[in-house]
């Protein structure tokens, strides 16, 4: 369950892949959206995405009420309108992608119909390709987009469980070279307790696919939260300043806080570390901190060790707790003085077990 993005490996065992989301933030600004590409590389992101399609491709330019936004942020508007404003236009898509190359950063796009993924095959190349959520259904598109042989990132927002299992069909058929499925919330913005992490477990023994989040809180909670169930994707929006009226401010990360956000789920990543059971490199130095078995009172050879002339105590120098019932009431080899941690070769009968048949004959036969 794993896929690369050119050359950098996606899975659990690796740091989760940061995607920053320009989407509608540019405001039609080229400069600006320079800018949001160049603040994503300082932020931490391994990849810029954005969104590829026209007004004319998502919708038709009519006003009626089929065509009016109802509630959320955009409520009141049509959406051709909408698209309009969003829109990335095609022309800025390759310096866009050099920009990125440059600042050391994959660039790839939503494609939202069939010309996008021709247009974007011819202009960047993109090494994989994000389906939305609102796309998953549209089989057309994800044929095309399978016939490219890339990586494909889905995004799972409102979709069924036959949904999802209809569009990795279509993808492998078509010829994708892998799928991440994310976990999203088709909402903007997303309330964090609506996104039921734990279906990540589910996705990915379900579809035998690797897993991530599209996230649009304001929150790093469920993006941590993803990242400790196994999510090794994280896609959230990015805006210079959430007080430009960009389109999609309303769910976007200023470049501080997906910086933040960007050293926490790495710093989570390392700390959920392996499936080992056992001391770790720091803890082993603190072993010498348990308890072990002391001498607390000088012993001539000969005397029995008993609970008056040995002590379980701090440091771990002396034999090992586990051995007390073995050893009380057998000889010392030689004199001890208070205060030694007491050695195996203080022990007049050898072997491991002091409570043998044999070593009580030999005693009482002293």
């Amino acid at each position: 369950m794993q896929f690369e993005i050119q050359g950098r490996a996606i899975g659990e065992k690796y740091s989760p892949y940061l995607i920053a989301e320009l989407s509608g933030n540019h405001k039609q600004s080229l400069d600006l959206a320079k800018s949001l590409i160049r603040a994503a590389a300082r932020s931490g992101a391994d990849a810029v995405k954005l969104q590829t399609y026209t007004a004319d491709t998502l919708t038709l330019p009519c006003r009626n009420s089929s065509f009016r936004i109802n509630g959320g942020l955009w409520a009141g508007r049509h959406l051709h309108d909408l698209y309009n404003e969003a829109m990335t236009p095609w022309e800025w898509h390759r310096p866009m992608a050099e920009l990125a190359a440059n600042e050391g950063m994959a660039l790839f796009s939503t494609p939202f119909d069939e010309t996008a993924v021709a247009f974007l095959e011819d202009q960047i190349n993109p090494p994989v390709y994000k389906v939305s959520s609102f796309e998953i259904t549209h089989i057309p598109l994800l044929k095309v987009v399978g016939e490219t042989g890339k990586p494909v990132i889905l995004s799972t927002g409102m979709a069924t469980a036959d949904e999802i299992n209809n569009a990795l069909q279509t993808l492998s058929t078509a010829g994708s070279s892998g799928v991440t499925l994310l976990k999203c919330v088709s909402a903007y913005p997303a309330e964090p307790e609506d996104f039921n992490l734990r279906s990540l477990t589910a996705l990915r023994n379900r579809f035998n696919c690797p897993v991530g989040l599209s996230d649009h809180t304001f929150s790093n909670d469920t993006a941590l939260g993803a990242v400790a169930l196994g999510a090794c994707v994280i896609e959230k929006h990015l805006t210079l300043d959430r007080s430009n009226g960009a389109v999609d401010n309303g769910f976007s990360l200023e470049p501080n806080e997906f910086s933040e956000m960007a050293k926490a789920v790495k710093r989570l990543h390392r700390s959920l570390g392996s499936e080992k059971i056992g001391a770790t490199t720091q803890e082993i130095g603190q072993k010498r901190f348990r308890r072990s078995i002391f001498v607390s009172s000088a012993i001539r050879k000969g005397d029995f060790f008993t609970k008056e002339n040995l002590k379980i105590v701090r440091p771990a120098d002396g034999l090992p707790p586990a051995r007390w019932e073995q050893i009380l009431e057998q000889p010392a080899s030689c004199d001890i003085p208070a205060g030694t941690p007491l050695k195996e070769e203080h022990l007049a009968l050898n072997g491991p077990y002091y409570a043998s048949s044999e070593a009580e004959n030999c005693l009482s036969h002293a």
